[in-house]
């Protein structure tokens, strides 16, 4: 035994590299099985993109003409594609590899707090949000008087088992709470490819009708810019940047999917991949849709298949459409609730370990946020627009804001001057066309 030791020591001083390159090695073996895939990234990227704002691009679509929606879906993802670009870089230059650890690196604590505070809106109205168009979808909803039956009662009647309360009671127990009790954001690339495919599905549906339609002469003449003699303003168009500013709001997510790839270098080519895939879901569900519905086209598409059909088909169709896109979300769901969770206890145990490594902590979190957000959404659903309002101001902050600020900035001296000018422009256009956005929604809101 003390020959063998004493053996091993006189290698050791002989061969240093090879032993360093051995300890390397057992160390990677150790660790290959929690390395996430590219493929899961490119999925839960996606699926934070192509959340419950898909619903809305075909309105977006109404308002802008053809031509410039098209040119707005492209410009707003290339301004993110580079602000993304601005944060890898400084995580990159930097010691910390959270989003508000980077921002606090430049900024200290209160930028940390800012982005935190941002991310903890974003994400909880997103959950809050995604449960109440679960709810309605399932169990219907009311609306100026009107009463939408969900699918539970279209097919088995109106029952108490059905009710809002005891349904998303039912798929929060034994649907979510699986999911967000998974620990690794990788675990999730699986339900994110199923929510990427439900929304191709939604795609295909909408462009197969569309067509149909088109052949048999149903459709109108689709417009390719906007109609400012009759029905837009220019003021209009602003309102639906924070739109489109929504559904490319993947920042949020980049930090914690970007810790568990093999090659924290992929995480922009995932990304990039995951814009050129949101690009195309926009656009082709905004042309379809707007096609197929014309000026009819609901702000919420969804409340145009949720109206009775005269064939059987049709209703089928209707059907197959708001049940895919309720269970896309219930996929959306965990991912959000990742992010949500990871900056809440970062904002309240800073100096703890990381929150995968304390089950109690993981534990508590996960059923507070739960139960919050399902009270929340059967108490007070009428809290969407709210934070509808309040998703627009702080993900225009964590998509564009932030990442800019940092550039200008610049803590660790890598900014160019093109950097400057851009990250300028960023901010410039990001707070203006949101404080007009915003002024025309409250102003329109009042006027009806």
């Amino acid at each position: 035994m003390v020959k063998q030791e004493n053996s091993d020591e006189a290698e050791a001083v002989a061969h240093p590299l090879l032993q360093d390159l051995k300890s390397l090695e057992g160390q990677n073996s150790s660790s290959s099985e929690k390395v996430a895939s590219f493929s899961g990234a490119v999925f839960n990227i996606s699926t934070t993109m192509i959340g419950a704002g898909i619903m809305s691009i075909p309105a977006t679509i109404k308002v802008l003409g053809i031509v410039p929606g098209f040119v707005l879906i492209l410009l707003v993802a290339l301004v993110g594609e580079v602000t993304l670009e601005f944060l890898l870089r400084y995580t990159n230059s930097g010691e910390s590899s959270t989003y508000a650890g980077m921002v606090g690196e430049s900024f200290g604590p209160w930028g940390s707090i800012a982005v935190q505070i941002c991310a903890i809106i974003t994400n909880l109205g997103s959950l809050i949000i995604y449960f109440i168009i679960i709810g309605d979808v399932l169990c219907g909803s009311q609306s100026e008087g009107t009463l939408h039956l969900g699918i539970l009662q279209e097919w088995f009647g109106i029952h108490w088992w059905n009710s809002r309360a005891y349904a998303l009671l039912f798929i929060a127990l034994f649907v979510m709470l699986p999911l967000v009790l998974l620990r690794r954001v990788d675990s999730l690339r699986h339900t994110s490819a199923v929510s990427i495919l439900l929304a191709v599905v939604f795609v295909v549906i909408c462009s197969a009708m569309a067509i149909y339609a088109l052949c048999k002469g149903k459709t109108q003449k689709p417009r390719l810019f906007p109609d400012f003699a009759h029905q837009v303003s220019v003021f209009d168009l602003f309102t639906t940047i924070p739109i489109l500013v929504t559904g490319f709001g993947f920042h949020v997510n980049v930090h914690p999917i970007r810790a568990e790839l093999g090659k924290p270098s992929d995480m922009g080519s995932a990304a990039r991949i995951s814009l050129v895939i949101s690009i195309i879901i926009y656009f082709s569900i905004g042309f379809f849709g707007y096609l197929l519905f014309g000026d009819s086209v609901m702000d919420d598409i969804l409340v145009n298949f949720d109206q009775s059909s005269d064939s059987t088909i049709g209703q089928i169709i209707n059907d197959i459409v708001r049940l895919s896109y309720a269970v896309h979300l219930l996929f959306v769901f965990p991912i959000m609730n990742f992010s949500l969770r990871a900056n809440i206890d970062e904002l309240l145990f800073p100096n703890k370990p990381i929150l995968a490594q304390s089950t109690s902590r993981f534990l508590s979190l996960t059923f507070v946020l739960l139960s919050f957000t399902y009270i929340v959404a059967i108490a007070i659903p009428s809290i969407r627009y709210f934070f509808q309002f309040m998703r627009s101001t702080t993900i225009v902050c964590l998509s564009f804001i932030f990442p800019a600020a940092l550039i200008l900035r610049d803590g660790h001296g890598i900014s160019t001057r093109r950097d400057n000018i851009f990250a300028l422009l960023v901010i410039i256009l990001a707070v203006v066309t949101s404080s007009i956005a915003m002024s025309t929604t409250l102003y329109n809101s009042a006027q009806s």
